[in-house]
Parts: structure tokens; C-alpha cells; sequence
């Protein structure tokens, strides 16, 4: 019931909001997920895919009840399952638990570690004080909070000790936690990174930042005055760092950059590596926050948000990277 409620509330925005005026609806992608539980529109954003047990599991954001009267208050995570990464159906949520959740949570990012889901996710609507957080789970829908919450923010004069848009990826003896921050006058969405030993329990006192000042910064006029959203993969002996460009709906759009060490960052090109889409189609407004999903075949997937009217609702979709000596690209075929 709740996929057939979801696919006719497409439907139906599909031509009542502007999608179907210049695409049919057999143009659409493949994977277009949207969240309708919460405030009657699909409405899902920073995604994030894992392999977990046989299925494909997806973490993503969900804005606050509609109703006001409702006992759940805040942002929170849905939890959608897949068995092919197109078709999903949400299977559950994580909703704000305690004191220093209280006004909501959102931007998961999930490791599966020893069979057991260790999910990230940032605090929501604290200004500065926002800060990332760790869960683990056994079953990867019912998880149990870290004592030392929240684990991690920044420190130094560059930023304003604010931590959102957790990535924890494992890189040779360490695991690295990128996160996006701003300036100290909170206009300039920055990257920094910060690392634990490979033994940790992702604890606050366990992680040290690893540089006084931005890995990645805004340059292009495309970026605006924002990156954010790191999503990392490796090849051979480089990362490359997939990451949102522009604030939500200016419109955002998706850059990638290498490296060899995980803080010194190259910057592949001064154009969008994955562009919003054009006037009348889904992503008008914007391709952001992506998320690179690795699958067991080896094949790379980059799940990302769009949608076309300015926020009002939000879609999440998938297009497949592939690989050659250069890096990343796109089969445009």
C-alpha cells in the first residue's frame, strides 16, 4: 500500500507541479523515491545506501509532521529497502531521542562494521551548535545512541564549530570523518576532516581533527558560497570526494575532487560534474547532496536530491559512474 500510495502521489505531481509539461513520464529515471508520510508530498533528501543483510538498505532525510499535534517532533530519518536499487519501500524511522536531539536529526551516513549498521548523523536547527552523532544497530532500523553524544565539532578560529553532513569512509589504517562547517560569520559553507584509529567505538574522545584550517572550499561561481555533502569512493590508490556545490535550490550541484592522502583535495574540474536539470524536468531546481554507493559488483552508483519547485518537494534518484583513466564519468548513451 505505502509503494502504490507513493507512485500515484508521484503521479500526480508529475503533472500538476510542472514535471510532465516538457517529459513524459517514461523519460523519468529509473530510481525516483519520494517520502510522503510525514507532510503529504514526497519529500526525502540526503541519501544514503548500504548492502546489509541481503538488501539494500537507505538512510535518508524527513522534514517534521505537517500535523503539529503529532507526538514526534522535528526532523528525522526514513528507512527505505530495496532488493534492486530502484524500488523502494520505507521500512521504518529514526526519530529524535533526548535532549540535544530534541529539535531533530538528518544527514545519515551509514558503515557496516562487524554486521552491525554504525549510522551518522547530524543534530538539526541549533545554529552553531549543531554537531555529528553516532548510533549502532543489529538489525539496521532499531539503533542504540553513543553515551558520549554528540561525538564530534570542529575546532579553530576558520570555523564557526558547527559540524553537519557527516562522511565516514575507511581509508588504509584509519577512519576519516569529513564534514561540511561554516566560516566564522556562518555565510561560507566549508570541508573539514577529522580521523579515528581503526579500533574506535567512534566516541567524542576519539576523534582528532587533522587540519587548522578548509579541505575544500568554495571557488566557482557554480559552487556559490557552499560546499557540502562529502561522498567518498576509492580507486586504486586515490579518493575522490563527490560533494554539493551551492546552497539548496541555487540551484545545487555536484563537483568531484581527488586525492591521494584524504586532506590535500584537487578539484577535477571548474564545472558541475553531475548539473540541475533544465527548465520542466524533475531536477530544475537542483542535483545535490550526493551519495557514492559502491555494490559488491564493483559498479558505482551516485545517489543524489533534485526536484523542480524550489523545495517544496524533494526526489531522490540514481545515475550509474563509470570509470576510466581520467576518473569519473557519465554514459551519456
Amino acid at each position: 500500500m505505502i509503494k502504490r500510495f507513493i507512485f500515484f502521489s508521484l503521479l500526480i505531481f508529475l503533472f500538476t507541479s510542472g514535471y510532465g509539461q516538457k517529459r513524459s513520464t517514461d523519460q523519468l529515471p529509473k530510481m525516483m523515491f519520494g517520502d510522503t508520510s510525514r507532510i503529504g508530498v514526497p519529500f526525502a533528501k540526503d541519501p544514503y545506501v548500504i548492502r546489509f543483510q541481503g538488501k539494500y538498505l537507505m538512510y535518508y532525510s524527513i522534514p517534521p509532521y505537517r500535523d503539529q499535534t503529532n507526538p514526534v517532533q522535528g526532523w528525522g530519518v526514513g528507512i527505505a529497502e530495496s532488493r534492486d536499487l530502484n524500488n523502494w519501500k520505507k521500512i521504518g524511522e529514526i526519530t529524535p531521542d533526548g535532549e540535544y536531539e530534541k529539535k531533530g536529526l538528518a544527514a545519515p551516513c551509514a558503515l557496516v562494521i562487524d554486521n552491525q549498521v554504525n549510522l551518522f548523523y547530524q543534530t538539526y536547527g541549533n545554529g552553531t551548535k549543531d554537531a555529528i552523532c553516532h548510533a549502532v544497530s543489529k538489525d539496521g532500523i532499531h539503533f542504540t545512541r553513543n553515551e558520549t553524544n554528540p561525538v564530534f565539532h570542529p575546532t579553530g578560529s576558520w570555523n564557526c564549530g558547527r559540524a553537519i553532513d557527516a562522511e565516514v569512509f575507511k581509508f588504509k589504517d584509519k577512519y576519516l570523518l569529513f564534514f561540511a562547517t561554516r566560516d566564522v560569520d556562518f555565510k561560507i559553507q566549508l570541508q573539514g576532516v577529522a580521523s579515528a584509529q581503526s579500533n574506535t567505538t567512534f566516541s567524542r574522545d576519539q576523534w582528532t581533527q587533522l587540519t587548522d584550517s578548509p579541505i575544500l572550499k568554495p571557488e566557482y561561481p557554480w559552487e556559490g558560497a557552499c560546499i557540502e555533502a562529502a561522498a567518498l569512493v576509492q580507486q586504486g590508490d586515490w579518493l575522490y570526494m563527490f560533494y554539493a556545490g551551492a546552497y539548496n535550490n541555487n540551484p545545487q550541484q555536484i563537483g568531484v575532487a581527488k586525492s591521494i592522502d584524504g586532506i590535500r583535495w584537487k578539484k577535477l574540474s571548474n564545472k558541475p560534474f553531475l548539473a540541475n536539470g533544465n527548465p520542466g524536468e524533475w531536477n530544475y531546481s537542483e542535483s545535490g547532496h550526493p551519495h557514492l554507493f559502491k555494490d559488491e559488483d564493483g559498479r558505482t552508483y551516485l545517489f543524489y536530491q533534485g526536484n523542480n519547485d524550489n523545495g517544496k518537494t524533494w526526489f531522490i534518484s540514481k545515475v550509474e559512474v563509470k570509470w576510466n583513466e581520467d576518473g569519473p564519468y557519465l554514459d551519456q548513451n
